[in-house]
């Protein structure tokens, strides 16, 4: 056991720092690099969120990461938050889903009526006076919006969302 350790441990603090270019070390080095690539450039894509149109959930300035395999194997679902793909994966929207296909979608002095009742939404911290009118969910499409309706409607961007235009859930 002892025999191991002494083996990792480097021999000076300088060969940790400055490692001699072995091949294995350069096999390693691209290992992890490739594999870093592939994970963050596909998988998890590291978000800086900017705006405040999801606080109280999600604050302006801070980190979170889009996992683009949650929707793999089953639909999105109401009350999930969502990247949105504005343009490539460069730019993306940090979305709630307030209604999915087939349902019927209005405000009401700032309450949410899906399909006609009334819905709770604990995420919501500032309340507002929003009124729209109802519109149905078309096939293929989800409702989003942001968490912060304290925003005037005009400040907000919202509204039908292609499926195939969500990038896939935020961690």
């Amino acid at each position: 056991m002892l025999y191991l350790l002494k083996i990792m441990v480097p021999s000076r603090i300088s060969d940790f720092f400055w490692p001699s270019f072995t091949k294995g070390y350069l096999c390693r080095l691209l290992g992890v690099g490739l594999t870093a690539y592939l994970l963050f450039g596909y998988l998890f894509i590291p978000l800086h969120i900017q705006g405040s149109s999801m606080e109280p959930t999600y604050h302006d300035g801070s980190f979170g990461f889009c996992w683009r395999l949650q929707y793999l194997m089953s639909p999105p679902k109401r009350a999930d938050v969502v990247a949105v793909r504005f343009s490539g994966t460069r730019v993306m929207l940090l979305k709630r889903i307030i209604a999915v296909e087939g349902e019927t979608v209005e405000f009401c002095k700032g309450a949410l009526y899906i399909n006609g009742q009334r819905t709770q939404e604990p995420y919501v911290r500032f309340q507002s006076e929003w009124d729209l009118e109802p519109r149905k969910v078309a096939a293929g499409h989800v409702y989003v919006i942001g968490d912060n309706r304290g925003i005037s409607m005009d400040r907000h961007q919202f509204g039908e969302v292609s499926i195939l235009r969500i990038a896939g859930g935020v961690l």
